[in-house]
């Protein structure tokens, strides 16, 4: 989809695979089923709009989730949603070849469990293989999708966009949103196009880390990101950096209780895990609540997210909890 034009862009044949993508999952909900009640009208209609260049996105349903932080979610209407998913594969196409390998988030071939693998290889790599010291300066950014400046975004997405009709449907996309932190700022979460402008905007940061600071070792996940390194110094010495360009370049602040260096015989919480000599754990909080909330729905899941560590008795105990439970129905 590279430098692809408006019109074939928007197309009906484009609008029916965007609607395929959305639908997966999603066929018991009410929305869902009252839009395909008259699919091909809506998409004929929602074709016709974005022709005339008339297209306006609407508002938003809010609600708060914890999964297990508490977010705010906004959700946006189907018709919406099917926009999302048209600029989301277009955009991924487009930039995601200029992404540093170690960017993690909302990527094909990648996602947490790849990147605790990545982490989990680098300390051994910087460690020597266990025999020195390995440091982890962890970050944060505080209230990153709340906080993002709408104007760089769509300066960053202007240097590869080059047909105007898409620039502005982007932008219709983008100021459909503002957050509490005022207007002109925030993605919503909920949307899938808030993952692909995440990772265009925090993308500026990973080339100034890798081309500019020349740091080697560097993770990125969403808006979580870590550095790695042998020298505790050396790692206390980029906070001022990173604080520096992120409040310059991209007006987002470092979350000032998230920045911690952590020694890998303490262990590198990441992404849901704790990285240690020899051994990925699962966290202590998720242990507990793995255990507290196991079903048999979500039993697989579970068992799935503990075979990416070193958590056999722990795995053991969650399949004899569900044996149990179902002992206890016979």
């Amino acid at each position: 989809m590279d430098h692809l034009s408006y019109a074939n862009l928007i197309s009906i044949k484009n609008l029916f695979q965007a609607w395929n993508e959305f639908k997966v999952g999603k066929h018991n909900k009410k929305d869902v089923q009252a839009f395909e009640v008259d699919l091909e009208d809506n998409l004929f209609s929602l074709n016709q709009k974005l022709k005339k260049v008339t297209y306006k996105h609407g508002n938003y349903q809010s609600f708060w989730v914890n999964d297990p932080k508490r977010r705010h979610i906004h959700k946006a209407s189907v018709e919406d949603r099917i926009v999302h998913h048209l600029l989301y594969k277009f955009l991924y196409e487009l930039f995601d070849k200029s992404f540093i390998y170690d960017s993690y988030s909302c990527r094909l071939d990648k996602g947490t469990h790849k990147g605790v693998k990545r982490l989990f290889k680098i300390t051994r790599r910087v460690s020597k293989n266990y025999t020195r010291n390995c440091w982890a300066l962890k970050c944060d950014i505080k209230k990153f999708f709340a906080t993002v400046d709408h104007e760089i975004l769509l300066t960053l997405l202007l240097k590869r966009v080059e047909d105007k009709n898409i620039l502005g449907l982007l932008e219709n996309v983008i100021k459909s949103f503002s957050s509490d932190s005022g207007d002109g700022k925030g993605i919503p979460l909920g949307n899938l196009t808030s993952q692909i402008f995440a990772n265009i905007y925090l993308n500026k940061l990973d080339q100034f880390v890798k081309h500019k600071l020349k740091i080697k070792y560097y993770l990125r996940y969403a808006d979580d990101f870590l550095f790695l390194s042998a020298d505790k110094e050396e790692l206390t010495r980029l906070t001022t950096s990173i604080r520096a360009f992120l409040i310059k370049e991209l007006k987002l602040e470092l979350h000032p209780d998230k920045v911690i260096i952590r020694k890998l015989n303490w262990g590198i919480d990441f992404l849901g895990y704790v990285v240690l000599p020899h051994y990925i754990l699962p966290r202590t909080k998720t242990k507990r609540r793995v255990l507290e909330r196991v079903n048999t729905q979500n039993a697989e899941s579970y068992l799935g997210y503990l075979s990416h560590s070193s958590a056999y008795n722990l795995s053991v105990a969650v399949k004899n909890k569900i044996w149990l439970w179902r002992e206890d129905k016979f």
